[in-house]
């Protein structure tokens, strides 16, 4: 009797491990599940990315985001194509911000101290940035060994001394195909179901509708003067390949001179190929074709704009480093396929 009651005693005991046990067991079932999904999940990604070679070639184009910063060190470290005592010239890639910001995981400014110390030796002093370029916007960028240097260069690209010559590959053709844009610009909130704000074009003009007279107007006090000089360099598939030079240093100038003052955005400009919305930028027929790329696709091409040449003279000497950077082979292979001849020098 005394055992069998000792085996009734004990039968709580065993049902609590029991139903423990089933917990623990449906936990792990439900572990396996969820890791299973995860999987597929990334397989079905995986999939979508090779299937459509525009958004892959995307995400490779912004990698180095999302790389350890001495990886990241190390890859600017190869892109360098000119240094002295005093500067460091480098090739800069795309999707690569120069300043850190809101969801801005990866910046040359951040890597600075790293760059230095594998150009010369763990005690070297921190590059400085002289400039800077867009995120998107590929070609040669100067840094400089020291502040004092920097300061000087900075000086040099406020008092236009520096002469920069940028390639860009336009959605149509400038008519005049050579000539001077010169309209002052102004940051202007866009009203839409996404409110944001853009740079936009402020002429101190406008057209009499009476007697189509040009008028001028008082200026945006706000608005900076900016000034563009360009060239076509060759036309097709409805494109063209442009050299730019911008006499001027305003915020996205060469995109929106392009765009809302010659009518030809920028082959990838997203941004600036609408004013009242953002949305992928609309291609010709004709384009699309030679791309081999949907209009719902897009959204994945790059901003085509390259920093292509920079004549930055030195000191009282009469010396000048002239150095040019070759695009990314993005643009070459854009330029291949748009039957777009770079014109030989």
């Amino acid at each position: 009797m005394a055992a069998l009651s000792a085996r009734l005693w004990r039968r709580p005991g065993e049902a609590l491990g029991r139903a423990a046990s089933g917990a623990v067991r449906a936990e792990q079932l439900a572990e396996r599940l969820r890791a299973k999904r995860s999987e597929e999940k990334e397989k079905e990604t995986r999939r979508e990315v090779a299937a459509e070679p525009a958004r892959r070639r995307a995400r490779e184009l912004s990698a180095l985001q999302r790389v350890h910063r001495n990886v990241l060190a190390k890859a600017l470290r190869q892109r360098v194509v000119h240094q002295d005592e005093q500067l460091v010239l480098l090739n800069k890639p795309y999707g690569l911000p120069v300043h850190g910001g809101p969801g801005v995981k990866n910046c040359i400014a951040d890597v600075l101290p790293i760059l230095a110390k594998m150009l010369v030796n763990m005690k070297a002093e921190p590059l400085h940035l002289c400039h800077r370029l867009d995120k998107e916007t590929t070609g040669v960028m100067v840094l400089a060994r020291s502040r004092e240097a920097a300061d000087r260069i900075r000086l040099l690209f406020k008092t236009r001394q520096v002469e920069k010559i940028y390639w860009a590959i336009s959605v149509g053709n400038p008519d005049p195909a050579e000539g001077i844009v010169e309209i002052p610009m102004v940051e202007r909130e866009v009203q839409s179901h996404q409110p944001h704000y853009k740079m936009t074009l402020a002429p101190n003009y406008r057209v009499s509708p009476e007697d189509g007279k040009v008028l001028r107007i008082r200026k945006n006090r706000s608005a900076e003067s900016a000034v563009t000089r360009y060239r076509v360099l060759a036309s097709s598939s409805a494109c063209s390949l442009l050299e730019l030079q911008p006499i001027t240093g305003v915020k996205h100038q060469l995109r929106v001179h392009l765009a809302y003052g010659l009518g030809c955005p920028i082959l990838g400009d997203h941004k600036y190929s609408h004013w009242s919305k953002l949305a992928p930028q609309k291609l010709p027929e004709i384009t699309l074709k030679r791309l081999k790329l949907q209009q719902s696709k897009s959204r994945h091409l790059p901003l085509h704009l390259h920093a292509y040449r920079l004549s930055l003279p030195l000191g009282t000497s009469g010396k000048q480093i002239d150095l040019v950077c070759e695009p990314p082979s993005f643009f070459h292979r854009t330029l291949r396929k748009l039957e777009l001849d770079i014109p030989k020098e």
